[in-house]
This record gives C-alpha cells, sequence and structure tokens, in this order.
C-alpha cells in the first residue's frame, strides 16, 4: 500500500534512518511502536540509554538530511521512500528493504517485471557475450534487466539491455562510480536507464556494503540469472537471498574445467533452474505452476503506533531477556518462548539494545550480542 508523503515526513525518515545504529528492520520497529518517524526520533536517546549506552546516540540532524536531499537535487537525482508509489513494487514486500533510496535516471522503469542477470567479475568472453545477449532477449521480452554495475557479467547485461532499460544498484552513493572503468556505462545508464543507492550520496563502496546491495538486486526482482562464478562468489550469495525472498534461481552451466562455472554448476546441481537462452526464463516465469508472488503485509502501520510497555514491565525482566542472548544468533520468537515474556515487552528491549550499540540483527529475524 502506497500515499502520498509530505517534505516534513521524508525529512524525518531520512533522518531515522542515517541516524546512529538504525538500520532497516530496527526502523520499521520504530514505526511500528511509535506511529511516525518524527515521534521516533524524539525516543531514540532514551532508547538507548535504557539500552546501556554510556554517552548520547549520533542523530542525524534536520540540516544533515536537508543538505543530503538538496545535493541530490544538484545532482538530477531523487529521493524516494518504501510508502511511495515510485519505490519498486516487489522490494517494498522485503522486510528489510532499505527505507529510503537515492535514484538517478527514469524512475517508471521500476514499475517493469525484472529479472537480475549476476555473475563474475573476471567472466571469460564467452561469459560477457552471453550475459549481453541474454540482457538484450529478456530486455526485448518486455523484461526489466536489474544488476550490480560490477565488471564482468554485470557490465555486460547492463549493456546488452540498454536500448529497452536497465537498472543498476550502486554499493555506495549514487553518484560514485565504481569502478571507474564503467564511467561510460554509468552516465549511459542515468541517461537511458536507472541508478539507485541505499547507501548517502557521496559513499564509496566498501567490501561490507555489497551483500546489502546484493538483496536489493534479489528483492527488487522476480528471478535472478547466475552466469559464470566462483564458489565463494558474491553471485551465489544474492542467490541465496533470491531463494530467501521467494525468488526463482536460474543459472546458466559452463565447463567443469572452468573455476568461475563451479558456483552456476553448483546452484543447478542443488536445484535452480538450467538456462542456455531468454527462452527458458520466459518458460518458466509463464509457466501455469508458477504462480506470482503473493503481496504481503507492510510490517507497521503509521496511523495507529504498539502500545509501548511501561518502564515498571520492563525493569523486572531486561535482564532475563539479555541473558538469554549470545554472539551465537537466535530467532526472536525463541527467546519470547523461552523467556516467557510478551512479544511487545521483548521487542522493546532488543530494541533499546541495537540502539545502545549492544545487538546485531540478523537475517530470518534472529538477533545477535555485539562482543
Amino acid at each position: 500500500m502506497t500515499h502520498s508523503i509530505s517534505n516534513e515526513e521524508r525529512i524525518a525518515w531520512l533522518r531515522l534512518i542515517r541516524s546512529e545504529n538504525v538500520g532497516p528492520i530496527t526502523f520499521y520497529r520504530l514505526l511500528e511502536q511509535f506511529g511516525t518517524a518524527r515521534v521516533a526520533l524524539d525516543a531514540l536517546p532514551d532508547l538507548a540509554k535504557r539500552g546501556g549506552r554510556k554517552k548520547a546516540i549520533k542523530i542525524t540532524s534536520r540540516s544533515d538530511a536537508l543538505l543530503e536531499m538538496e545535493t541530490l537535487e544538484e545532482i538530477g537525482a531523487s529521493l524516494i521512500v518504501r510508502d511511495e508509489a515510485t519505490y519498486p513494487p516487489l522490494l517494498s514486500q522485503v522486510e528489510d528493504a532499505p527505507p529510503v533510496l537515492s535514484l538517478l535516471g527514469h524512475a517508471h522503469l521500476l514499475k517493469k517485471k525484472s529479472v537480475a542477470i549476476v555473475g563474475a567479475r573476471n567472466a571469460s568472453i564467452n561469459g560477457c557475450k552471453f550475459a549481453a545477449q541474454l540482457g538484450r532477449d529478456l530486455g526485448e521480452g518486455g523484461l526489466l534487466v536489474v544488476s550490480g554495475l560490477a565488471r564482468g557479467v554485470d557490465g555486460a547485461a547492463h549493456a546488452g539491455a540498454l536500448d529497452t532499460g536497465t537498472v543498476g544498484i550502486q554499493g555506495g552513493g549514487v553518484d560514485v562510480i565504481y569502478p571507474k572503468e564503467n564511467a561510460a556505462l554509468y552516465k549511459e545508464m542515468c541517461e537511458r536507464g536507472c541508478v539507485i543507492a541505499e547507501s548517502p550520496v557521496g559513499t564509496q563502496p566498501q567490501a561490507r556494503h555489497f551483500p546489502r546491495r546484493n538483496r536489493i538486486i534479489s528483492g527488487m526482482t522476480r528471478a535472478i540469472v547466475v552466469v559464470e562464478a566462483s564458489p565463494r562468489s558474491g553471485s551465489l550469495i544474492t542467490a541465496r537471498m533470491a531463494l530467501e525472498q521467494g525468488r526463482d534461481v536460474f543459472a546458466v552451466p559452463g565447463s567443469p574445467l572452468d573455476p568461475r562455472s563451479k558456483g552456476a554448476n553448483g546452484l543447478i546441481r542443488d536445484g535452480a533452474i538450467l538456462v542456455e537462452n531468454a527462452q527458458d526464463i520466459f518458460r518458466e516465469l509463464n509457466s501455469a505452476q508458477n504462480t506470482p508472488l503473493k503481496e504481503v503485509k507492510i510490517q507497521y502501520n503509521q496511523k495507529v503506533s504498539m502500545e509501548r510497555p511501561s518502564e515498571p514491565e520492563l525493569v523486572g525482566v531486561r535482564t532475563k531477556i539479555v541473558e538469554s542472548l549470545s554472539p551465537t544468533p537466535v530467532f526472536v520468537d525463541e527467546i519470547i518462548r523461552q523467556c516467557q515474556i510478551s512479544a511487545s515487552v521483548v521487542q522493546t528491549v532488543l530494541l533499546e539494545l541495537e540502539l545502545a550499540g549492544l545487538l546485531e540483527r540478523q537475517p530470518g529475524n534472529m538477533v545477535s550480542l555485539i562482543v
């Protein structure tokens, strides 16, 4: 469900997600509990203090948020939030979807049905040739091609789909060209396609950014195609995320003598759909057995906030909840069962610990202590 958002609300969303220790899941938990981003911002200092934080939590100021929005405007980019109609529809259904995205290019492309093509950075000539042809054929068949704007397979897939529209997901800021060798492709995509990013404008990409980028690639697409990938490739992480998000995974077979084919061949062995051409993908996506993804309910309600537990309720159980945690991830539902404490109380204490910098959210509604 989407709705128009006021400029003040947009600023509050940006301030909240850019504040210290606030990730996407925590962002939505805060909205569930406090109703709006503006109210949640006011609650952050007290929550962090109750979680054991000694120094003040860093909250992004209104002026810093305005500066980011002005910088985006200066480079011709825009900021879209999860509640808006321009936000990628499938991505909005993912539990840890980015609350805000920066966008350069043609936003209307994000409404098209899409397929991701990913693979090795050090791809073979044949691998790049296949990715480019696949991108071209999928685009001509009406699908939007999504990838990560990396060298190798990603860049080839984008180049093949330029005429019909393609979207690149950045690991850093939407304005940061990476790798530099893709500068010409990046420029063309901004003019003819679209480039989006979760990180603030100007952010230089780092290794820790790419798994987060990969969940966007898989999250906004109906299916993902892996073309050449080593056994430890980031493309396999993207494939795993796609499976967790209920997406289809396709893989292109390769020679068993080429290390770059081991990852894709392994996916096929584990049940991924073998791909030799675009028709294999169209046939599977159009199959009667291939039911469309169901819409899921957005995880927060801005109209009605959850009733926050009283301080007396929390005082007696904080220690019990903390003692149930360790550096090993545990399901939140398991904490609720083991401690015999209401979900609202457990979620509030976990919020406090995370904002204090003592807790980390893990995929699959799991949490772990930071040591």
